[in-house]
């Protein structure tokens, strides 16, 4: 099922058990994030929550509901994508790039469905009055606190938007990006938009910056689930979230023109936030902010958004999230993008298996991969060939096994890799960039890499023993017990 809207969604969350309604008063200060936390990192990612009765800062109650956790479950994401099983969107990735040139007519005929899915996703015009436009506050009226953004933490250095999607587009190729940023509240009119030197949206702005021109952004907070997803994706720069949005939802997302700029918006969000960047102005002061790696980033420089209109839809909620020691609801936008991407990612490394990237490893600091090894070096052959992609450039510790390992199972992947390694002979190291977040590195943004070779060693590789087994029952033992299983009265739910 394709949702068109935000509402759309929570309301099929709802009637599947999937969301808690909360009219108990709740501050933004703190106490949402507190309640979403201890629900995040209970089993499965607990609920979603739409909290009805939310306190501002000021000690005003806000005439918008907050909704938090919504991609929080590997149910809920797959949910918002319409889909069963997410490993069913990279299939469907997979076989487009099968295409081939038919010989014969009656191949040229059942190849017009594939072209026509590759064509149909272009995001549409919005025609007439768009629902994200129903109420409009601009110039003084434009107060972006009365906005229940949320403080997350006690060190945090104020309010933030924390699940926008940010839209610029690039003065000369005119690519639009849509990206995922947190955006700092410094009062009615001035946010501190924090995109990291390796983001898309970053080199929008230092292209504006170097023409000395004024650069318009938009913020929408809330549109379809699936464009809310794709603003998190990794995607090249020359790919737009738009469309990949369309792919998700096998249906075009329908796009309006901001008031103030010629930027598109999502014409059902909830709330657009449009402004500009003057780059001639110095850059403020953004952070302290409690971040995805469990640790808060700490205050730093970054461009300030001037805004000049808000807008937005007739009963329009906030939809937000927290980052923080994980397991968070980020590690269900990160899994989604894991099996989605899985089968670009094979395009250049045809070798790669599966990967996993475990929340514990904050995505870039842990990335399993399993590969089907034919050669000597091929699992080093890998782990370079990882860090030269895209974003995976970032990844700290990669660790490579044989095919037969489940990476998806962190504790068998470790079991594996600890018993497959000769530390000096496995390891090597790399200098490369880092995610601005890492405070380990020696620098910023710059630091060193290791990879593991974890698979089994070949005589090209120095080892010349023999390689054991793996310990395994043999099936037909296992057949004998499974059938008998029942008549042993073995609870194995029961701990003692």
């Amino acid at each position: 099922m394709a949702y068109d809207k935000l509402s759309e969604f929570i309301e099929d969350l709802e009637a599947h058990g999937e969301l808690v309604r909360i009219s108990h008063p709740v501050s933004v200060d703190r106490e949402i994030t507190e309640i979403a936390d201890r629900c995040m990192k209970s089993p499965g990612g607990g609920p979603a929550l739409l909290f009805e009765n939310v306190t501002l800062l000021d000690g005003e109650r806000s005439e918008l509901p907050v909704a938090i956790n919504l991609f929080g479950s590997y149910r809920r994401m797959a949910m918002a994508l319409g889909v069963e099983d997410l490993d069913s969107i990279g299939r469907r990735i997979e076989d487009m790039f099968k295409i081939q040139v038919p010989e014969k007519l009656v191949d040229k005929i059942a190849m017009l469905p594939k072209l026509a899915e590759v064509t149909k996703y272009p995001p549409r015009a919005y025609r007439g009055s768009p629902p994200c436009q129903k109420i409009v506050q601009r110039d003084t009226e434009a107060d972006v606190t009365r906005i229940p953004h949320l403080k997350c933490w006690p060190q945090d250095g104020g309010s933030y938007i924390t699940l926008p999607l940010v839209i610029t587009r690039h003065p000369q190729t005119g690519i639009l990006n849509a990206g995922l940023y947190r955006i700092q509240i410094l009062d009615e009119r001035r946010l501190a938009m924090h995109w990291q030197r390796h983001k898309v949206g970053a080199h929008h702005w230092r292209a504006m910056a170097e023409r000395g021109e004024r650069m318009p952004v938009v913020i929408a907070l809330g549109a379809d689930p699936a464009t809310m997803y794709a603003a998190s994706a990794p995607l090249p720069p020359q790919v737009d979230e738009f469309v990949f949005a369309g792919f998700l939802r096998s249906s075009p997302v329908r796009l309006a023109r901001a008031l103030t700029s010629e930027l598109p918006v999502p014409a059902e969000a909830e709330i657009v936030i449009e402004g500009y960047i003057d780059p001639g102005e110095e850059l403020v002061l953004e952070g302290p902010f409690g971040d995805h790696t469990g640790f808060y980033s700490l205050a730093d420089y970054y461009p300030c958004v001037h805004v000049e209109a808000v807008t937005r839809r007739e009963n329009a909620l906030y939809p937000a999230t927290i980052v923080g020691r994980p397991p968070m609801e980020d590690y269900y936008l990160g899994h989604a993008t894991e099996r989605i991407f899985l089968p670009l990612l094979r395009m250049t490394l045809p070798e790669v298996v599966d990967y996993h990237m475990p929340p514990e490893g904050i995505f870039h600091n842990l990335v399993f991969v399993s590969i089907d090894k034919q050669f000597p070096g091929q699992a080093r052959k890998v782990i370079n060939g990882l860090w030269g992609q895209g974003l995976m450039s970032l990844a700290k510790v990669i660790i490579v096994v044989d095919k037969d390992t489940n990476v998806r199972d962190v504790r068998e992947t470790w079991w594996v890799a600890l018993n497959n390694i000769d530390p000096q002979r496995d390891i090597q190291f790399s200098m490369g960039p880092m995610d601005v977040l890492d405070h380990s590195s020696r620098g910023f943004t710059y630091g060193s890499k290791m990879g593991i070779d974890a698979t089994r060693k070949w005589p090209e590789e120095g080892f010349n023993r023999e390689w054991p087994d793996k310990i395994v029952m043999d099936d037909e033992t296992r057949r004998r017990i499974d059938e008998i299983w029942p008549q042993l009265s073995i609870d194995l739910t029961k701990s003692t």
